[in-house]
């Protein structure tokens, strides 16, 4: 096995345990980026040689002091291209900042390299994780789809083999859904509890950054290093009796065959296993929380555009300008009602884990769409960004053409710790 196969929470431990050195794995990684991304096009900003460098000098302090490592000691990660890093550019994929060198690291990428990770690059992305021009990126299974979006470069980095972690965003679906679409385990954290400073906002009352990852035990190994309350006393959750409550939810009419087959794959997966599985409808009220985000997100995408608009409007793409213009004639009244509907939800939304433990529910509407002139179908995420919740993409299945398709896990509001330990019982079922 070459290095760049192992995953993250394999590596940290190979590291640690003096089986492999950090520099090793980047330069793995690396080769492998060389091979790859011509055709895939994860990656906007690699520097070899500042990765190489932070990987011996990562060497270098674990001889020095053992035990005084953090948990991503020398695991390089990869870095969604809205995200500030003070030592490569930040684009945003977008005209207007072409060569854009912020001059500190965005909260997330500062934290991780804390811990001892090893910034690898920038991934690519959809326009300001909004909208307007898309991310080059290709799909690793099949090149001629997409690897969803927004956090397009990030999700097929991991996917493809490229580096064990990255981060990315999600205001809708941006972070879920690629997951789903690329194979591999993704994670949302409840809102705001990991800091947004240093990324580039589209509505600041939905936007999450999340994490990529090849298992449940590399999600949980960036957790740590974010010191999500809970980790490390939370306990090992058996699989027997577990309730899971499997979640068609109110936008179901937009499913497709692959997408409801991964579903219920996964729950005859997880009652073989032991768990108890039953239906789970949400509250008729909670049925207007798909529209409710997206009349937040474009509400709130006004304000974040506005600058941009009044400054560069000639290279502000159309789709972006129009929140500042028409935006769906979205009013500072719907806009409060949107904001009332959504905190009436959330406010009830721990109550309804009475008779189960956690929601099972699709994490896309199926396969990957052919083309990359889109990025697939939030639908069946914003319920769930707009609620705060944490939400889980874990790896079920693979379609009629041979792609992935996975399913997601949610819990309430900063249940982060408990849900991990949750996808790590169910993994080895559904997976």
């Amino acid at each position: 096995m070459e290095p760049y196969e192992l995953t993250a929470s394999e590596a940290a431990r190979s590291i640690r345990d003096g089986r492999l050195t950090s520099e090793a794995l980047v330069r793995s990684c690396l080769e492998r980026i060389e091979a790859r991304d011509p055709e895939i096009r994860a990656w906007i900003h690699v520097d070899p040689a500042q990765a190489l460098a932070a990987a011996r000098d990562a060497d270098k302090r674990l001889a020095g002091n053992p035990s005084a490592v953090g948990p991503l000691h020398g695991v390089p990660f990869g870095v969604k291209d809205v995200i500030d890093t003070a030592d490569l550019p930040t684009t945003h994929n977008s005209p207007i900042f072409q060569g854009h060198r912020p001059s500190r690291d965005a909260a997330c990428v500062a934290i991780a390299r804390s811990a001892g990770g090893i910034l690898l690059g920038k991934t690519d992305t959809v326009e300001f994780a909004s909208g307007g021009r898309k991310a080059a990126t290709r799909n690793p299974l099949n090149t001629d789809h997409t690897p969803g979006g927004s956090s397009s470069g990030s999700g097929a980095a991991v996917g493809d083999r490229h580096v064990p972690l990255a981060f990315g965003t999600q205001t809708g679906g941006s972070h879920i859904r690629p997951a789903s679409f690329n194979g591999i385990y993704g994670f949302k954290p409840t809102w705001g509890a990991v800091s947004r400073e240093g990324v580039k906002h589209y509505a600041v009352s939905l936007d999450t950054i999340g994490w990529y990852g090849r298992s449940v035990a590399d999600l949980a190994l960036m957790a740590e290093a974010f010191r999500l309350e809970g980790m490390g006393e939370t306990a090992p959750v058996p699989l027997a009796g577990l309730r899971v409550g499997v979640c068609r939810s109110p936008v179901w009419s937009s499913i497709e065959p692959a997408g409801e087959a991964a579903l219920h794959l996964a729950a005859l997966r997880l009652e073989a296993a032991g768990a108890s599985v039953e239906p789970f409808e949400l509250p008729a009220d909670f049925s207007t929380l798909a529209e409710v985000q997206d009349v937040i997100r474009r509400g709130e995408g006004r304000a974040a555009f506005l600058d941009l608009y009044l400054g560069d409007r000639h290279r502000l793409h159309e789709e972006l300008a129009d929140h500042c213009e028409h935006n769906r004639g979205i009013t500072a009244r719907s806009l409060t009602e949107a904001y009332d509907v959504a905190g009436q939800c959330r406010a009830r939304f721990a109550g309804l884990f009475e008779r189960i433990d956690v929601i099972l529910t699709p994490s896309a509407p199926g396969e990957a769409p052919k083309g990359l002139h889109t990025t697939g179908d939030h639908i069946f995420n914003g319920i769930w960004t707009v609620l705060h919740a944490p939400c889980l993409a874990m790896p079920c299945t693979h379609g009629p053409q041979g792609l992935p398709v996975g399913v997601q896990l949610v819990a309430p509001r900063f249940a982060d710790a408990r849900l991990l330990a949750m996808a790590g019982a169910m993994a080895a079922a559904v997976a």
